[in-house]
Parts: C-alpha cells; structure tokens; sequence
C-alpha cells in the first residue's frame, strides 16, 4: 500500500550537542591552554585521537588484535616527510596542508599489499601475523637507510611550499588548527562508518563470524576492507605527526609504538565509540608529563593497565556510562559519600606505594647521589628504617580502609541497581 504522508525521523539533538562541544573543545583549548608546551601536547592529542580511533576500528568493532599497527602510522609517517621534502625541493606542487593525505594514501598502499595475507586468519592466528608483519618492517627500516634514513632517521621542514593568507605552520598553534581540522574531519568519517551496512557487518563477523558465514558473507573480505580502512586513517595520522616533530625515525614502526595503541585503546575503552579518544587523552599525558615527574612512569602505566584489567575491564569509557545510566534514573546522588571514601583511601594506599617504588628506583639508578631523596616535598631516606616502615604503614592502612570503603560501595551499587530494574520492569508496564 502507498504511503499518503511522508514520514520524518525525529532529529537526534544529542548527537548535534555533543559533536558541537567536540568542535568547540577542539577550537577552543588553545585559547585556553596558552603556553608552548600546552600547544604541542594538544597537537600530540589530536594524532593520537586519531590513530587511537583507527586502530579500534580493528580491535573494538572488528574484534582483530593487532601488533603491527605502528607499520602503517609509521609508514604513513615515512610517505609524508618524503613528500614534505619534494615540496620544499620544488618537486611537487603540493600545499603542506595536505602532506597527511599523501601518508594515508601511502599506508592504505601497504594496507592493500599485507592486509590480505594478514586478514586470512582471525584472532590469535591473525595477532601473530600482525606481529610478525610489524617486527618485518622494524627490520627493514634498519637495513633500508636510503628510505628510511638508518638510526638518524628523515628530516622534514614543514615551513615551506605556499603560503595561503600567510599561513606558514612554523608557530606551533597554525600547526595545532591544521591537526584539529583532520581530527574532526577523521573522527567524524570514522564514527559515520560504523553507522555504514560494512561497519554494522564488521560487528557482526567480531560477534559471530560463523553466521555471518552462513548468510553468505565473506568474513576475510570484511576485515580486509576494515583493515585497509583503518590503515588510511592510520597513516594521517602518520603525516601528521611527521609534520608536527619534522623528523621521522624507525620508532615509528617499532613493536612498542603498537603496544601503546592498544594498551591506551584498551584503557579509554574499545566497546565505545568515545573510549580511545579518552585512551589517546591518557596517553600523550602519561608520554610527555608523567614521564618527567618519575622515572617510574612505565611501572605506574603498567599497574594501571593491571588493575583495569582486574576491576574495569571496558575502560575508563565503561565506568563513565555505568554512572550515567545511574545519573538518569537520579540515583547518583547516593553515591557520592561513597565515591569520595575510595578516592580518598586510594589516594592515601597509592601514596605509600608510590614512595617506596620511588625509593626502590633511588636506590637502583641513583645509589651515587646518597641516600636522600625529595618525593612530594617529603624527606625521604631510602636506607632508613622509617621510612620504609612509614610507606608500609600508609600503603596498608589506605587499602585497609579501601576494601571497607569498597564493601560499602559494592552494597549501596547492588540496592541501585535494583531499583532501576523494578523502575524499568514498572515502566514497562504501563
């Protein structure tokens, strides 16, 4: 029967809000942020939002662990900062704006080349070949200088080619519009793909490849696509990173660049969309600020990750949805009380901790300099028998006082989550 009426889809305005306070967020943080410093970790949060982004493309809505994601950024890396230096030779009359694309096209190449063999198999069959494709290509960017410049690595100047509205890119926030402009564009490319048949069938083949078989689908023909894909993102990424450091070396490449992507993906959260923007957030801050307040910062990553992986096992993105499912039925404000309880006796469990890994790391690295060591403005003597007892004493005493705070909370959240069921099963009813 023909319609009589045309039918309109109510619009989604939470979707409009949020992608507007993204692009605000994005136009507005170096206005805040003034300082140089502050510049060039926004400009490393913007790449690392989209190779975070791109890589969960394999791993939250594919399902495919990956090793190797490095290969791509980093050769998408390695595609630009060749380009860049045709343009400043005069060879190639391409705008620097647009060096990025050159790297993305590049690594969607490699993509092309590897990806087929890579996406026969699934799961740990095809992490292992991610692996050993990355550790190839590692290799390879040693025994190549000519392309990839040997240990000195290539060198780029990105202050060159022309000059639209006098636009140079030398100062650090021309640089930081040009990276928030491909983070926006990306991140909204990459969210619209999930919405697409080929990212919903993407799902699918994570979720049941053997039905999607079934139904006459070619699984390794998905996750190609979605690999090559991912790989174009990837290697924007790459250029772009190219352009903001101006030298490009065969650490880009290597297999703890990959780790990074997916230990900081994993945290963010790979079941939501938003998740490894967060997890690219957490990054560049652990990379550039809690790498110089400690030279323990490794160790503190990898507690994280482990309790993360014990206690929050969807991320930080998961906890945030948790609470605001708890927000919307107006329950939230009953957990306050308890919310402040364990952040204050974790803080006081991770202060004890934290000395004696501080002191631990003094003894180990710096057993020249004496035994004295300032953490926090505190006076420490790493020999001493007080403040080895003293660190023991806060470290037990705040996860004693944790794990009651932590009863406490897992009852009140239990007695929560009942009432939102018995409010759904009321609403339903009616």
């Amino acid at each position: 029967m023909a319609k009589t009426h045309y039918e309109f889809k109510p619009l989604n305005i939470g979707r409009y809000v949020v992608w507007g306070v993204f692009t605000l967020v994005l136009l507005g943080a170096p206005l805040v942020f003034t300082s140089s410093l502050s510049h060039t970790m926004l400009s490393q949060m913007g790449i690392a939002i989209i190779v975070c982004l791109s890589y969960n493309m394999l791993l939250g809505q594919g399902g495919m662990l990956s090793f190797g994601h490095a290969v791509y950024s980093g050769l998408g890396s390695f595609l630009a900062i060749h380009t860049l230096n045709l343009v400043s030779g005069g060879s190639l009359p391409l705008p620097v704006s647009l060096v990025p694309i050159a790297g993305g096209l590049a690594a969607m190449l490699f993509a092309v080349l590897l990806g087929w063999v890579t996406t026969k198999k699934a799961a740990t069959p095809f992490a292992m070949i991610t692996l050993g494709v990355g550790e190839l290509v590692w290799a390879m960017s040693l025994m190549f200088p000519d392309f990839f410049g040997g240990e000195g690595g290539i060198s780029g100047n990105r202050v060159t080619g022309s000059k639209p509205w006098g636009i140079t890119f030398g100062p650090q926030v021309q640089l930081y519009y040009l990276i928030a402009a491909y983070t926006l564009v990306c991140t909204a490319l990459m969210f619209a793909f999930t919405r697409t048949p080929l990212g919903r069938m993407l799902n699918a083949v994570r979720d049941n490849p053997e039905r999607v078989e079934f139904v006459g689908f070619d699984t390794q023909k998905i996750r190609y696509i979605a690999f090559v894909i991912a790989a174009f993102f990837a290697g924007i990424s790459g250029g772009l990173a190219a352009l903001n450091f101006e030298i490009v070396t065969s650490e880009v490449v290597n297999a703890y660049r990959s780790g990074a992507y997916l230990l900081f993906t994993f945290l963010g959260g790979a079941t939501f969309f938003f998740g490894p923007i967060i997890g690219a957030i957490l990054m560049v801050l652990a990379f550039v600020l809690l790498s110089e307040l400690t030279k323990a910062w490794l160790l503190y990553l990898g507690l994280i990750f482990l309790f993360m992986v014990m206690f929050a096992p969807g991320g930080v993105s998961s906890l945030i949805m948790m609470n605001l499912r708890v927000a919307s039925f107006g329950y939230l404000r009953k957990l306050w009380v308890s919310y402040l309880g364990l952040a204050l006796t974790g803080l006081v469990a991770v202060l004890g901790a934290s000395v004696m890994i501080e002191m631990i790391y003094h003894l180990q690295l710096n057993a020249a300099l004496g035994p004295q060591i300032s953490f926090m403005g505190m006076a420490l003597d790493a020999k001493g028998l007080n403040s080895w007892f003293g660190a023991i004493f806060v470290m037990l005493t705040g996860l004693g006082l944790f794990e009651l705070c932590r009863r406490q909370y897992a009852r009140e959240w239990g007695e929560i989550q009942g009432e939102i069921e018995r409010e759904i099963k009321r609403r339903e009813a009616l």
